[in-house]
């Protein structure tokens, strides 16, 4: 008998639409033309980029020509943070973002400070995972030049008051970039109400293919070239465009605006049925970012006396498949950066489970988390000295 499967790592990545790879396989076949050729060839592939950045422009209500094709969302938050402070040199060097953000952002700051002397400020976030309007406006100084708040987090799922940061960041003639890779097309978003510069995106997060993202870019931000060497993305990012996986995510972000509605109100239901479960037979557990202002597929828990690694082993050896944090950095032995951010002592931080549902996602998958999760959990601790000494203690 076949182990079951079951996959609860939708924030790490998603699988491809059937629809999405019908619409990919002719431009890696019949059409293979250059987009910028000239002949039919060309001509073929060049009409179906530009169908993909309006379909990719209509899902937050932006121009088509303000939409950047980059090879995914990091390359978007590097671009967005770079090019910024390279075109904005004469004005400051002051950079504002959170602690909690993708590595992304972070290492990019970092390069930004080691290497050319910008100035970075870290926001503090509050329990929930949220920063401070007023310690945001505090921070802000005359040399400021960028405030980067990502969307929703990737390990916690909080979404930040993003209207209101951008109204902050308005006031002070300050540029505002958001990385909004696991918000764009999971939620909601219309730009122009929100007072976003600068946008990053990313395919296989709404069952697209990897390998390709988006960066907005409001009209008249100034903004330096990322790659140079053609003519490409108005000569702002050069290089052959990936024709299939642009194809496919147009098509992936239509199919999220078109279905936005269904997929929010299904995930929030399994999101919510699955915190309960969890919640209701597992004691000393949490559950980690905000319950309100949340993403709707994101559930992430802290397990008292265990540690993170040992649930997903033992949930992978039951066909489940979990995350302890972001994928990218799944190597690291280090507690996450965005639990320690929340004020989680090291043991409670190292004891995380993510597990976050997607368009596939089954009743009968939550059901079987819910009743194979308890087992593990206290399997695991059963070997630890601590818990057994709460337990005699009642």
């Amino acid at each position: 008998m076949e182990k079951r499967r079951i996959y609860m790592d939708y924030s790490a990545t998603t699988p491809v639409k059937k629809e999405v790879l019908d619409a990919m396989m002719p431009y890696l076949t019949d059409y293979f033309g250059n987009a910028s050729s000239f002949h039919s060839f060309g001509r073929e592939a060049k009409n179906a980029l530009d169908k993909a950045r309006e379909q990719v422009a209509n899902l937050i209500n932006a121009k088509p020509s303000e939409i950047y094709f980059t090879a995914g969302g990091s390359e978007s938050d590097n671009w967005s943070l770079e090019g910024v402070a390279y075109s904005h040199k004469e004005k400051g060097n002051h950079i504002i973002t959170s602690k909690i953000e993708h590595h992304a952002i972070l290492h990019t700051c970092e390069y930004l400070e080691k290497h050319h002397g910008f100035e970075v400020t870290y926001l503090d976030v509050d329990s929930e995972g949220k920063i401070s309007l007023e310690q945001l406006e505090n921070a802000i100084k005359d040399s400021t030049i960028l405030i980067s708040i990502m969307f929703a987090n990737n390990e916690i799922g909080t979404i930040q008051p993003i209207k209101e940061i951008g109204e902050i960041a308005k006031k002070h003639n300050i540029l505002f970039h958001t990385d909004a890779v696991q918000a764009a097309g999971n939620i909601p978003i219309d730009i122009k109400e929100l007072n976003i510069d600068l946008m990053s995106m990313s395919s296989h997060k709404i069952y697209g293919a990897k390998g390709v993202g988006a960066l907005y870019i409001k009209t008249g931000t100034k903004l330096h070239n990322f790659v140079h060497g053609g003519a490409q993305e108005k000569r702002r990012r050069a290089g052959t465009e990936n024709i299939p996986a642009i194809v496919g995510y147009g098509k992936a972000a239509e199919i999220a605006k078109d279905n936005m509605e269904n997929h929010v109100t299904t995930l929030t239901r399994l999101r919510n049925k699955l915190i309960k479960g969890i919640l209701d037979n597992i004691p000393y557990t949490t559950v980690n970012g905000s319950l309100e202002d949340r993403l709707p597929g994101n559930a992430n828990f802290g397990f008292e006396f265990i540690e993170g690694e040992g649930i997903l082993l033992m949930l992978d050896m039951l066909g489940i498949a979990a995350s302890s944090g972001s994928a990218c950095t799944s190597g690291s032995l280090d507690p996450s950066h965005v639990l320690m951010a929340l004020g989680l002592p090291h043991e409670k931080a190292h004891g995380s489970l993510r597990l976050t549902v997607g368009d596939f996602t089954t009743e009968e998958d939550i059901d079987y988390i819910i009743e194979n999760l308890p087992g593990v959990i206290e399997r695991l601790r059963s070997m630890s000295p601590l818990y057994d000494k709460i337990k005699n203690q009642g």
